[in-house]
């Protein structure tokens, strides 16, 4: 009896374990499947409206505004929802025809029957009021809110760069995107993608069948908030990249300028150029395809960092760093020049008229092309070296330290490497073994195989002002707070050429604006040093070329200048480069008559206003 009454309470005990259970997986039903199953079952009356974040804005140096967001609204359609709508209405004021409507409907199906896609993308709030009144008779269709970039000054375009929806190798890539999102494409906008774009949130709402919204599901319990981007401050001066861009007008070329002690960039701008606000919306597809079809101007082409020209006479400076180095030249060595250097059987590098022999200041200060080409020959011809091609190797990589034939890294996509040509290029075009000092010549006063882009030539006047090193030029100042330094940039390069070179090379550079090839273009309350180039051009007329810095203790800025087909350094670059400096350490320009002549010119298709005969005072580099 015992046992029966012991197994009976075993049974008692489990019936109520069982009815516990059953209450408790019920209990679970009720608050936790019920809910999910509703928000499925029931997706043909709700919506999950994605909470797209403000992108953060970009502010200049001076706390200018350059970039910031305006509402706009993309139309999303569910396919499977869409019942008998108003399609003469929605063609009307979307501007399209039947049959455009029944082929987007058919692209949206097609993607998905159930999930939202983008039906027409930015509209503007101006609008967004007139498209809401009809949505009632457009079952399936319902607005989706978003933001463009919209632009405070229309300059800087490809600096800023341009957002985009993101593609589907994106897509596939990143989790965090879905289809209808934007991302940044270039510029700022893609190297500080994560940064600006914020955290997307969502909410659900109910939607009737009328289309109407009667308010958030379950009060908002399955809501999630969105997170603004965050701010980014640029180091560039507004008021003078906008000048910048004006002395650039109908000029093909470039303008780089960088604050030495920093690496901060100032100023980039690459001519010819578009206002920005052309892609920002739904305007941007259009304006894109017109400017990526003009191939005359190239607009989309960042020549700032892409652009690859030989620096001409700005890299004898390099020369005269490494000359010293290497032991083979000092200050007072004197080469003399009679009209060029020879290279045998009747031929010669030419070189303008003007006293000989020179040392090496004055070598620097009237460019002497002669001069350098023996500087180039004493480098590579160094009896310390077994051989050409290891005092070549040499050159080479104490070239490459002054940031050329690399890419230095700064935080705008695009930048390319340049050229400082290998061994291995001149064994396959001359053969091995089989190539020398006078078969490279070239390169000792910048021309030859020798490729440099903007953003390095300005990089070289910041490096040459601070006496051998530099900070990765940069963009971004400070992310989130004005104070909070972007502190990726913190670290000094060193050139492999020691300090104590640079003194005699900085004293040439202020001699070239005093009395020597650019004196057209110094200014005489602050002390500029420069030098000027002109890159040979095998496709037309040869390009103006200077770097500069100023002031001569303690700079401030550092400069290249690039026009394309403009002839020699000292007629166009030099005088720009130099309104850019005053503009940038007076914040006005006294000198109206060289700014008038340089904002004039035109020098689209190798064809100026001002003749280069007017110029005669300035010597030729």
């Amino acid at each position: 009896m015992e046992r029966i009454y012991a197994d009976r309470k075993y049974i008692i005990i489990g019936f109520f374990l069982l009815i516990g259970l059953i209450f408790l997986v019920r209990l679970f039903y009720v608050q936790i499947l019920v809910d999910k199953y509703i928000l499925s079952a029931n997706n043909n009356v709700l919506r999950y409206i994605t909470q797209y974040p403000a992108r953060g804005l970009i502010f200049d140096r001076n706390d200018k505004l350059l970039v910031y967001n305006e509402a706009a609204y993309d139309l999303m359609v569910v396919p499977r929802q869409v019942r008998n709508p108003d399609t003469s209405a929605l063609c009307e004021f979307l501007g399209i025809t039947t049959a455009d409507f029944n082929l987007r409907l058919e692209k949206a199906r097609a993607f998905s029957s159930f999930r939202p896609s983008i039906f027409e993308a930015q509209i503007t709030r101006e609008s967004y009021g007139f498209l809401e009144e009809k949505l009632f008779r457009l079952p399936g269709f319902y607005v989706q809110p978003r933001t463009l970039r919209k632009y405070t000054y229309p300059v800087a375009a490809h600096t800023f760069g341009y957002i985009g929806e993101a593609n589907p190798d994106l897509i596939a890539k990143n989790p965090y995107y879905r289809s209808g999102d934007y991302v940044g494409i270039n510029g700022i906008e893609k190297s500080y993608e994560e940064t600006l774009r914020g955290r997307k949130g969502m909410k659900i709402h109910v939607y009737d069948v009328l289309n109407r919204d009667k308010g958030s599901f379950r009060e908002g319990k399955y809501d999630t908030s969105s997170m603004a981007g965050t701010n980014l401050y640029s180091s560039l001066d507004a008021e003078l990249q906008e000048y910048g861009e004006l002395l650039m007008t109908n000029k093909k070329g470039s303008i780089v300028a960088i604050e030495p002690q920093t690496g901060e960039i100032l100023a980039i701008v690459s001519s010819p150029s578009y206002d920005p606000n052309l892609l920002a919306g739904n305007i941007r597809k259009k304006n894109y395809a017109l400017l990526l079809a003009d191939t005359v101007f190239v607009p989309l082409f960042n020549r700032a960092l892409m652009a690859q020209y030989p620096p001409g006479s700005t890299f004898k400076l390099v020369d005269a760093l490494i000359g010293q180095q290497e032991g083979v030249i000092t200050p007072d060595t004197r080469y003399p020049c009679g009209g060029g250097f020879s290279l045998g059987n009747g031929k010669q590098v030419a070189c303008h008229p003007h006293p000989s022999p020179l040392d090496l200041i004055g070598a620097i200060q009237i460019s002497c092309n002669a001069y350098f080409c023996r500087v180039f020959r004493a480098i590579i011809d160094n009896k310390k070296f077994l051989n050409t091609r290891l005092s070549y190797e040499n050159w080479r990589k104490l070239v490459m330290s002054f940031g050329f034939g690399r890419k230095l890294g700064i935080d705008i996509s695009g930048e390319l490497t340049g050229n400082i040509p290998t061994p291995n290029y001149y064994d396959k075009y001359h053969g091995k073994n089989r190539w020398r000092s006078m078969t490279i010549i070239s390169l000792g006063i910048g021309q030859g195989e020798i490729g440099i882009t903007p953003i390095q030539l300005a990089n070289l006047a910041a490096l040459i002002a601070n006496k051998g090193w530099f900070y990765t030029p940069h963009i971004v100042h400070a992310i989130g707070r004005k104070d909070s330094l972007n502190t990726e940039y913190s670290e000094k390069h060193h050139t492999l050429v020691d300090p104590r070179y640079f003194d005699v090379v900085i004293e040439g550079m202020a001699n070239v604006m005093t009395a020597g090839t650019a004196t057209g273009a110094k200014l005489d309350s602050v002390t500029i040093c420069g030098k000027t180039g002109t890159a040979q051009n095998p496709h037309g007329k040869n390009h103006s070329v200077f770097i500069a810095f100023a002031p001569r203790e303690n700079p401030k800025i550092a400069i290249s200048v690039v026009c394309e087909n403009a002839g020699f350094g000292s007629t166009w670059a030099a005088p720009i480069a130099s309104l850019m400096i005053e503009k940038y350490l007076k914040r006005e320009i006294k000198r109206k008559e060289i700014e008038e002549r340089m904002i004039n010119g035109n020098l689209i298709n190798g064809k100026t206003i001002i003749s280069e005969g007017g110029q005669g005072h300035i010597l030729q580099d």
